[in-house]
């Protein structure tokens, strides 16, 4: 075991004999493999999923003392030529706060049933009289788990993230979570 110090940090480096390190690569590829394939068969589930209407409220800067009521409504695309998919949409806090945002999404299914969403977008906030997150711009991370029901619809929560990522002199960011019901378009008109 060999010891680094590195930016005043330590840094652990284990060295192993040249005949486990083969082994090791090979353990390492398979796993990747593994991983891919699950996400892939994952990916290629969603092909036949329409365009969604979803529908959320629940609390905006969850992680502080000004937590409030948040409600939403997000469009998702069908477009499938690309491996993520377009979306937009906004919310409204109970104070007056808003956030228009566009960005991708992928849906990977977990099994016939459950599915994991991350998201990215970047949008435009206005504080209201919330929350000050320090700027106009501000980008949008998500992650959400929905139960699919057999008409396409879902029910799941989703936890995101609010920040600017220190483009103006304050961050505060805010942590947010949701419940979720997702409409396929075609149902609607």
């Amino acid at each position: 075991m060999c010891d680094f110090i590195l930016l005043k940090r330590t840094v652990r480096i284990r060295l192993y004999p040249a005949r486990f390190r083969g082994r090791l690569m090979i353990r390492w590829l398979a796993r990747l493999v593994r991983v891919s394939g699950i996400l892939i068969a994952g990916v290629a589930s969603a092909e036949d999923d329409p365009e969604f209407l979803s529908f959320r409220g629940g609390a905006f800067d969850i992680n502080d003392s000004e937590t409030t009521a948040m409600f939403g409504v997000e469009y998702r695309s069908d477009y499938k030529d690309l491996i993520l998919t377009p979306m937009a949409g906004g919310f409204i806090t109970a104070e007056g706060g808003l956030y228009g945002y566009g960005g991708v999404f992928l849906d990977v299914f977990l099994g016939r049933r459950l599915v994991a969403r991350p998201s990215f977008a970047v949008g435009a906030y206005s504080d209201g009289d919330g929350k000050d997150l320090g700027g106009v711009l501000e980008f949008r991370s998500a992650i959400a788990l929905a139960w699919r029901f057999d008409d396409r619809s879902r029910l799941g929560l989703e936890v995101s993230h609010l920040s600017n990522a220190s483009l103006y002199d304050s961050n505060p960011g805010t942590e947010n979570l949701t419940l979720n019901y997702s409409v396929p378009l075609d149902r609607l008109f």
